[in-house]
C-alpha cells in the first residue's frame, strides 16, 4: 500500500530543519511511520479530538488525517508544552 501524502506547514518545516541532527532523524522516522500507518498515534481528546499524537522520546508529533490519503502535520514539540501550544494555534483569536 502506498504511503499517505504529507502536508507540512512552512514554519514546521523550518522547525524540523533547526533541530539537533539526532532528534531530527527520530522525528523523520516518526513521520515516516505516520505516513505508512496514520493510526499509529493516539487519538487526542477534548478540544483536540480531530488530532492524533505520536510519541518520539520527549517530543510529540501532532497531526491530522485528512481526506484523500493526506496526513497534515500540525505541531511538533516537547510533551510538556505541545498540547497547550497546539490548542492556542487552533483557537480563533
Amino acid at each position: 500500500m502506498e504511503p499517505h501524502r504529507l502536508r507540512v506547514p512552512a514554519g514546521l518545516a523550518r522547525l524540523i530543519q533547526g533541530l539537533h541532527p539526532e532528534l531530527r532523524r527520530k522525528i523523520r522516522a516518526g513521520i515516516d511511520l505516520i505516513r505508512t500507518d496514520p493510526a499509529s498515534g493516539k487519538m487526542l481528546r477534548d478540544e483536540l479530538t480531530d488530532l492524533r499524537s505520536l510519541r518520539v522520546g520527549r517530543f510529540r508529533i501532532i497531526y491530522r488525517v485528512a481526506a484523500d490519503r493526506v496526513v497534515e502535520l500540525v505541531a511538533i514539540g516537547p510533551r510538556r508544552t505541545i498540547y497547550e501550544e497546539t490548542l492556542r494555534r487552533l483557537r480563533p483569536e
